[in-house]
């Protein structure tokens, strides 16, 4: 098993090992395709050669950065954070005239690491936009004012850079009353690429309900690190959308292919700010 999550793990970055990764898989798997199309040419869809390219450019479209703040809430301070959060997006929103960011999310984590919020931003024209940003904000009394009262809420917090999956559907704000999932992953490092080249298919099978809002990979903070986002209407059609996924052809081995690319993964259900853009 050492040796097959070796294989595995250089597969993505070093094409002369191609033909004896697919070796591999042959004989741990199960051939179990029924239709005239075989499992190698599924594998083969969209398939994102290694090269010496970065990661970032072959997985990613677009010069949009996404920062994701994690914040651990005080228990007994919950309300005045989000008081004091909804005034800072306010604040930005104003001065949206001298900044690229946009909010795209705001959630209070209801299933997982409990007394979480998270904050999705978008910064639109790369890093440099972020550097601009930080730079008006660093020096505005008023966002420093509600950073310093923000700091009396918090246990800690976390921020990375991420960038969004260009096979994923358009990130688009959602009506209504829903619940999403945040599913993240820790990679081997090195696995990135086929990561992607899975994910690239595995994402067809994920459709039918509408259910995906977001997949992003991080650039800095935590690394080799995939978060996948999806949105519900309820824990049951939570439910009732991933049994109807495992009973759609293809979507299993899917799967079997990307689990020994894991390190270890996590999920959280999260419920919509009041604030939030989308609902």
């Amino acid at each position: 098993m050492l040796k097959l999550r070796n294989l595995l793990a250089i597969g993505g970055n070093n094409s002369n090992h191609g033909s004896g990764l697919l070796a591999v898989r042959a004989l741990s798997t199960t051939a179990s395709c029924k239709d005239s199309e075989s499992w190698f040419s599924k594998l083969l869809v969209r398939k994102i050669e290694p090269t010496k390219e970065p990661h970032s450019r072959m997985l990613s479209d677009k010069e949009i950065i996404y920062a994701l703040h994690t914040h651990n809430v005080r228990p007994d301070s919950m309300s005045n954070y989000l008081n004091n959060y909804k005034t800072t997006v306010a604040l930005i929103n104003d001065k949206k005239a001298n900044l690229s960011c946009d909010l795209v999310a705001s959630w209070t984590v209801q299933v997982g690491d409990m007394d979480q919020c998270l904050h999705l931003w978008k910064y639109t024209g790369g890093f440099e936009k972020i550097d601009q940003a930080k730079e008006d904000l660093w020096n505005d009394p008023e966002y420093l004012s509600l950073m310093h009262e923000r700091s009396k809420f918090l246990r800690s917090r976390h921020l990375q850079y991420l960038l969004a999956f260009s096979y994923w559907p358009q990130i688009a704000s959602r009506p209504g009353k829903n619940i999403y999932e945040m599913r993240s992953y820790r990679l081997t490092p090195g696995t990135m690429i086929e990561w992607g080249n899975n994910w690239a298919r595995a994402i067809n099978y994920r459709k039918h309900n509408n259910e995906a809002f977001a997949g992003f990979f991080s650039q800095i903070g935590r690394l080799y690190n995939v978060h996948h986002i999806w949105c519900y209407k309820s824990l049951q059609d939570r439910k009732e959308t991933r049994e109807a996924s495992w009973r759609t052809p293809g979507w299993d081995e899917c799967v079997a292919y990307t689990v020994p690319l894991i390190r270890d993964m996590h999920c959280r259900v999260l419920a919509p700010t009041e604030f939030s853009p989308t609902q």
